[in-house]
């Protein structure tokens, strides 16, 4: 008999159909798996044999052979066990085969018959939604994200007999069907706050700015400034995950396994990477082409402390995603792409031993040293970081009596309130991704603006990058104040936001 069960195979973000055939014919007894399986799948066979008797079913003494279709996509992982056993059933008279037809399934069977939970399940919902299908069968652990998406009958499913009694119409059974969690709270990572930090009112102030225009910033400061303590309390003053932006960041936290049984990231990421990251990590590949830490930290914040201290090779492969917002990944057969689109927040000393800005402390380093450390960051990537803001040392009086600064709600009020005012003008994406062609209709300038900037770009000898990221910033900053027009003021503090052009401390 010929039977055939449906899963999907997934390769990145992407989600393949897959057919399950099962036939079922006289011969040697054995169980043979073709179609371009990895060898997760072709171990497969001992674990669905062992799950199927210890689940009470029988396993005829005939010739299985079960073909993976389409047979040029690469099928990897577990997931693959529980639609192959279901076939198995059906083609060996134990199961009806016409109940696996509008059916799909995904789960890794334990020995004992236990269905394990695996990851990539809510990109398999969507794809399973989108084709119009009506179930899907899935661990029990992973149901909770796959019911996120609506117009799905999830089957959520502890063993493999259970699986089998749900789909002849057998035993009691609730549909999964999960609400969405109320997005829009607040983040509080460990109830942090903007007003634990004592004074740094203009780095603040930038921070502000950067967050407001989706711009990326690099903090350059003596050690124990704040410069880490900043930038954790970051996403506290980010805007709330819109619904579809929290989809999206929990199908890629899904593929990479890191949900924890969470069904829904509801909070900006904030990813920190230590600085011995191999490029593979922070990027993504590896065998089975995982995301990497700039895709986890798509739609929040990805902070590298100590940035000269991360490898060459590391710094530059964060260039594609910093210009495009995805990354893609080639392998001699396959390439995948993940999104990217994430808030770079970077931290340096401003020379080899940390001193250089530090009134109260002596800077022993000489000036070929200090030209040797920054040239660490190369051109290109710095050309991607529109905000270079100093963080000086905290002396002590703002430490022992300076009052409690801005809370994070008072900030994150006036982000969002500069959000919507952009919004309201008509520009869907943050000030940081203009293009030229853009800055006439929202970047508009008087007279006085145009003068500033030209005096600006011959004293301070600023080059047309820079000319770029300071109209930019000062869009942000006017958004903040709610003007439609870029005025002197606004041009004059986006210019304090690029420390490196005006080289004040080489």
């Amino acid at each position: 008999m010929l039977a055939r069960a449906h899963a999907y195979a997934l390769t990145g973000l992407e989600v393949t159909p897959i057919e399950i055939e099962v036939d079922a014919a006289s011969g040697l007894p054995g169980l043979t798996i073709v179609g371009l399986p990895d060898q997760a799948v072709k171990e497969a066979r001992e674990r669905i044999r062992s799950a199927i008797l210890n689940s009470q079913f029988q396993l005829p003494h005939v010739r299985l052979t079960v073909n993976l279709a389409p047979a040029d996509v690469r099928k990897q992982g577990g997931l693959f066990d529980l639609p192959i056993a279901l076939g198995v059933l059906a083609a060996t008279g134990q199961l009806d085969p016409a109940r696996l037809d509008a059916v799909k399934a995904v789960g890794e069977l334990a020995l004992d018959g236990s269905v394990r939970p695996g990851r990539g399940i809510l990109p398999m919902a969507v794809a399973a939604r989108r084709e119009g299908s009506r179930r899907l069968v899935v661990p029990a652990a992973n149901a909770p994200e796959a019911a996120l998406v609506g117009g799905l009958d999830v089957l959520a499913v502890h063993r493999l007999d259970q699986a089998v009694a749900y789909l002849e119409g057998h035993g009691e059974r609730v549909p999964l069907h999960l609400g969405r969690r109320t997005l829009g709270r607040p983040v509080n990572r460990d109830e942090m706050d903007f007003a634990e930090v004592k004074g740094q009112l203009y780095v603040k102030r930038g921070l502000e700015v950067a967050v407001a225009g989706g711009h990326h910033v690099l903090l350059i400061g003596p050690p124990g400034a704040g410069k880490s303590m900043l930038a954790q309390r970051i996403p506290t003053i980010q805007p709330a995950l819109a619904l579809e932006e929290a989809l999206e960041t929990t199908m890629i936290h899904s593929v990479a396994g890191l949900l924890d049984g969470q069904p829904l990231i509801d909070q900006r990421p904030f990813r920190s990477p230590h600085s011995t990251s191999s490029a593979v990590s922070l990027i993504g590949g590896g065998p089975t082409l995982r995301p990497g830490e700039v895709s986890l930290a798509h739609h929040g914040v990805l902070f590298l402390d100590e940035l000269p201290e991360f490898t060459r090779d590391v710094l530059e492969s964060l260039r594609q995603p910093l210009e495009e917002g995805v990354v893609s990944v080639a392998r001699a057969k396959r390439a995948v792409r993940f999104p990217a689109r994430f808030m770079l927040v970077a931290a340096m000393n401003p020379c080899p031993d940390g001193f250089l800005t530090d009134p109260s402390r002596r800077c022993r380093c000489s000036s070929t040293q200090i030209q040797r450390y920054l040239s660490k960051i190369s051109g290109p990537l710095l050309d991607r970081i529109d905000l270079h803001i100093d963080v000086p040392a905290v002396p002590f009086d703002s430490l022992s009596h300076a009052p409690e600064g801005e809370s994070s709600a008072q900030i994150r009020t006036r982000v969002q309130r500069a959000v919507a005012f952009r919004r309201k003008r008509g520009q869907s994406h943050p000030n940081a991704q203009l293009h030229s062609k853009e800055f006439k209709t929202f970047c508009e300038m008087t007279p006085q603006v145009i003068n500033l900037l030209k005096s600006a770009m011959q004293e301070l000898n600023l080059s047309a990058r820079s000319y770029t990221k300071i109209l930019k910033i000062s869009r942000t900053i006017a958004d903040l104040a709610g003007s439609e027009m870029i005025k002197p003021e606004h041009v004059a503090e986006a210019i304090q936001y690029r420390s490196l052009d005006r080289q004040l401390w080489t």
